[in-house]
């Protein structure tokens, strides 16, 4: 387990919705916040978003009693990203703030660098 606060950060609304939809789906407490990128997307890379167990080699992050698991591949793209969570009349979900992204589409879900 690897321990790395600095790697992401989730905003206060981000946490309260995550915990609101794990109380939702009923998830263990073994389940956790898995953030991930996958290739793929108008931009080259897309954000994957989920409730996941643990995997051996991933980074464990704790917020608010909510545990985000970051496998180490992701974790390259996904360094200083921000886990926001909009509610407005623009539309709702969860906005990845994405530093590091050269390009990023116009529904925000993919990005390059």
């Amino acid at each position: 387990m690897n321990e790395n606060t600095e790697l992401i950060q989730l905003t206060d609304k981000a946490i309260a919705q995550v915990k609101n939809i794990f109380k939702q789906e009923d998830k263990g407490p073994e389940y956790g916040l898995r953030l991930g990128v996958i290739g793929g997307g108008c931009s080259g890379l897309s954000y994957k978003i989920d409730f996941d167990k643990k995997k051996e080699k991933d980074n464990v992050l704790t917020f608010d009693e909510v545990s985000v698991f970051i496998d180490l591949k992701s974790s390259i793209y996904l360094k200083g990203v921000i886990l926001d969570f909009k509610d407005g009349l623009n539309g709702k979900g969860f906005i990845f703030v994405n530093p590091n992204a050269a390009n990023t589409c116009g529904c925000g879900e993919s990005f390059s660098v």
